[in-house]
């Protein structure tokens, strides 16, 4: 049966029983027909180590099954009960001071230590074997955003054996790590150690591999408690993703490894900013899916999280944020948590049924959207259609994390997340890229500081400039090789036909004017037109007259170089992006297209006749939404 999911995290073990009929009738008004299970219900579950209480599970999953609401049970893993935290101490996390953490939230355990390996390994096998064909489950949720890192001496000995997988010899880590500089080289392996707290500055490759090392650790972990789960039951294993700078997890990397790419989005803005970012982790899991749908696992239905305060959604923004992530291949959406809880630390998080009760805006919105989502079931496996990308490399992100840069303003989330705002500002819908993907498809490919890029790489994007792609390069791009270690005169030197000679950062407040009359913040370079052509040229200053924005014809297409960060009213008139005053996303299966739109502003938009959309205009009311299906 073709349907889209909707629905949310379900906490049963933090309520009387009596309130679990209450809330499968209130789900069954709402819509919706799939909740996660047991996130976070480890200490319920295992109250004793290897003494198990199903019982309360065994009559919320059977409610459930009888009230038409399906199951994405979850494994527990990512808060341990006390007693294993009392009985494990070597298991708590160290910080990289070199503080053990205390149990006493979510999140405390390492992942290299063989207690906690083997506990979440029972856990789920215990699961899997109960569970495994009860007519409720849709599909297993392993653990719960992986993300924690941890520098205790377990870790440091897993890192040294991970490290040798990679480089073989000390020779070679030596000299990917540089470390001939301060006195580093390393005679031992065991003379070498996470990332720790240290006198000054770290080894940049060190940290890099540090968090290169942790993505593929906690994958191991993922990977044992699936194997686990695919024991007994061959449903669908994920788990949630999710972003942060804080996280060392490659999900493109770990895309291949879960049966559905699944992510947690909370945006952190009150205003416009909220719906930038909605398409931004939107756009990004549909990459890390490789254009196939994924799920909205986890949002907040009510509130917007800015770290300062909780900014109330405005009518309707509820359900603008949740179709958004449909319109961009979603398999629906779903929200932390169903009901909102009674205490906690989190107490205070939005939920489907507020602490107001289903007699509420809020509830009643939850219920809206629920009924409408069924109209939308037939776009599911329809495709989004994007002729942009945009190039994203976490290690990229990373690597800018732990190396002392040129300038503290210099940060490569931020010019990704500036590409992808102009494009949405434009109504345009983009795709995220690997930079050595296949681009044929995209009639451009915008590269925004790619600081760290392989030959390979490179190699393939000047094959999709060759064969007739349009590519625009952003500056501090191309500057050092996956081991850290600079290329001069840069990998994209051939490919765009400039030099770039020296590095003119910019105060935060400073900018540069382009003799177009166009301006630049943040960054300036002093760059050599070796063969390309100049598009603008610096104005005043030191780099006055000097080359700004260059194009350069490479067989069949283009590159061109950026080299400051442009502001937006210059880079919308360099490369011809128009103001939308609407949100437009489209997707096709065959010959039908549904077109989402979507009106943040505070006025109703007509949108005028656009052909295969609607004859005359169709008028889309502030804060409201569209789909219009043309075949």
């Amino acid at each position: 049966m073709t349907r889209l999911w909707y629905g949310g995290d379900y906490n049963p073990e933090q309520w009387d029983p009596a309130v679990w009929k209450e809330d499968v009738d209130l789900m069954r008004q709402a819509g919706v027909n799939l909740v996660t299970v047991g996130v976070f219900s480890w200490s319920t579950l295992e109250p004793s180590p290897g003494q198990y209480n199903f019982t309360w599970l065994d009559q919320v999953l059977d409610q459930l099954y009888d009230g038409g609401v399906s199951v994405d049970l979850a494994t527990p893993t990512a808060s341990p009960p006390p007693w294993f935290s009392r009985l494990h101490p070597e298991a708590l996390p160290v910080t990289a001071d070199g503080v053990r953490l205390t149990h006493g939230s979510r999140d405390t355990y390492c992942a290299c230590a063989p207690a906690y390996r083997g506990a979440a390994r029972g856990i789920a096998r215990a699961l899997a074997e109960r569970y495994h064909d009860h007519p409720a489950l849709a599909m297993w949720h392993v653990h719960n955003e992986y993300g924690t890192v941890c520098h205790c001496s377990l870790a440091a000995a897993r890192f040294r054996e991970w490290l040798q997988e990679r480089y073989g010899t000390l020779d070679r880590l030596n000299e990917a790590w540089t470390t001939a500089f301060w006195s580093q080289g390393y005679a031992e392996w065991t003379d070498i150690e996470p990332p720790r707290k240290t006198q000054y500055l770290v080894n940049p490759t060190q940290y890099l591999d540090f968090r290169r090392f942790w993505s593929d650790e906690l994958l191991a972990a993922y990977l044992e408690q699936k194997t686990e789960l695919r024991k007994a039951s061959a449903l669908p294993v994920t788990t949630n993703f999710v972003f942060g700078n804080w996280v060392p997890v490659n999900h493109a990397r770990w895309a291949a490894e879960v049966d559905v790419v699944a992510i947690d989005h909370y945006p952190d803005q009150a205003g416009i900013g909220a719906e930038e970012q909605t398409a931004f982790g939107a756009d990004l899991a549909r990459g890390w899916a490789g254009g196939k749908p994924w799920l909205l696992m986890e949002q907040a239905a009510g509130t917007l999280n800015t770290g300062h305060r909780l900014h109330a959604k405005e009518p309707g923004r509820m359900a603008r944020h949740s179709l958004s992530h449909v319109a961009r291949g979603s398999q629906g959406a779903l929200f932390f948590q169903w009901r909102a809880s009674r205490g906690g630390a989190e107490m205070f998080h939005s939920a489907m049924v507020p602490h107001a009760g289903p007699d509420s805006r809020m509830f009643r919105e939850i219920a809206k959207l629920g009924s409408e989502l069924p109209h939308l079931a037939e776009i599911a496996g329809s495709n989004v259609e994007a002729d942009v990308a945009i190039l994203w490399d976490v290690e990229c992100w990373w690597a800018m994390q732990g190396t002392h840069l040129p300038s503290s303003s210099l940060d490569y989330l931020a010019a990704v997340r500036s590409a992808h705002r102009r494009f949405w500002h434009a109504g345009l819908t983009v795709d995220f890229a690997a930079p050595a993907a296949d681009l044929s498809s995209y009639r451009l490919v915008v590269v925004p500081s790619l600081y760290l890029i392989s030959d390979e790489a490179a190699a393939a994007l000047a094959a999709y400039v060759d064969s007739g792609g349009q590519l625009v390069v952003g500056y501090f791009s191309g500057i050092v090789d996956p081991d850290l270690r600079i290329r001069y005169p840069g990998a994209f030197t051939e490919l765009l036909g400039v030099r770039v000679e020296e590095f003119h950062p910019l105060p935060e407040d400073g900018e540069v004017v382009l003799s177009s009359g166009g301006r630049g913040r943040l960054w300036s370079e002093h760059v050599h037109a070796v063969s390309a052509e100049v598009v603008d040229r610096y104005a005043g200053g030191v780099l006055d007259g000097e080359p700004a924005i260059t194009r350069h014809q490479v067989g069949a297409g283009s590159a061109w170089y950026v080299s400051t960060e442009l502001d937006d009213a210059t880079a919308a008139h360099v490369f011809d992006l128009s103001a939308s005053p609407v949100e437009v996303v489209r997707r096709r299966s065959g010959d039908t297209t549904w077109t989402f739109l979507f009106n943040h502003g505070d006025a109703e938009f007509a949108v005028p006749d656009a052909g295969e959309l609607v004859a005359g205009e169709l008028p889309v009311p502030a804060g409201g939404y569209a789909v219009v299906r043309s075949t």
